[in-house]
């Protein structure tokens, strides 16, 4: 018999596993580290809100979907180069989308939320979140690079 109490503590066991399986930025270590204040004064509200919080920017917005010009994709937070002009592609899902990352920019750690398991993709230097990578992308690497425009900034060649 299904009694309140069972509920809750299959809901808080449920819940701690989401926790756990979440993955946390916070015991990692970066380069660049900055206070909340020192974000917020460096940050955009909606780039704070991507890049320190993982929110994610409404889809068709970002001008750097129709950005074609040749150069390359840095974070906003720190100023890294993390992709090529040459490797973006327009997925048709409403994000700069990428087939590579530039070598040793990006990292990933497994992100556990109510759409099931995805690859969440962060600065490796600042470790501000990004987007998402998937295994539905073009050849030559089948990946797509899902991006949060408003996470970075486009320096032309």
């Amino acid at each position: 018999m299904m009694t309140r109490r069972t509920l809750l503590a299959g809901g808080g066991a449920a819940l701690g596993l989401f926790a756990a399986g979440s993955g946390s930025r916070a015991a990692e270590t970066f380069e660049i580290t900055k206070t909340e204040a020192e974000w917020r004064a460096l940050l955009t509200p909606a780039q704070f809100r991507v890049l320190r919080e993982a929110d994610t920017e409404r889809p068709f917005t970002s001008p750097l979907n129709e950005e074609h010009r040749a150069g390359t994709f840095h974070c906003a937070g720190c100023d890294l180069p993390l992709y090529a002009s040459s490797a973006k592609y327009d997925s048709g899902t409403g994000w700069p989308s990428f087939f590579e990352p530039l070598a040793g920019a990006v990292g990933t750690e497994a992100d556990w939320s109510l759409l099931g398991r995805r690859t969440e993709v962060h600065c490796r230097r600042c470790g501000g979140h990004l987007g998402h990578v998937f295994d539905d992308g073009p050849q030559p690497t089948g990946k797509r690079y899902c991006m949060n425009g408003v996470a970075l900034v486009f320096r032309p060649a």
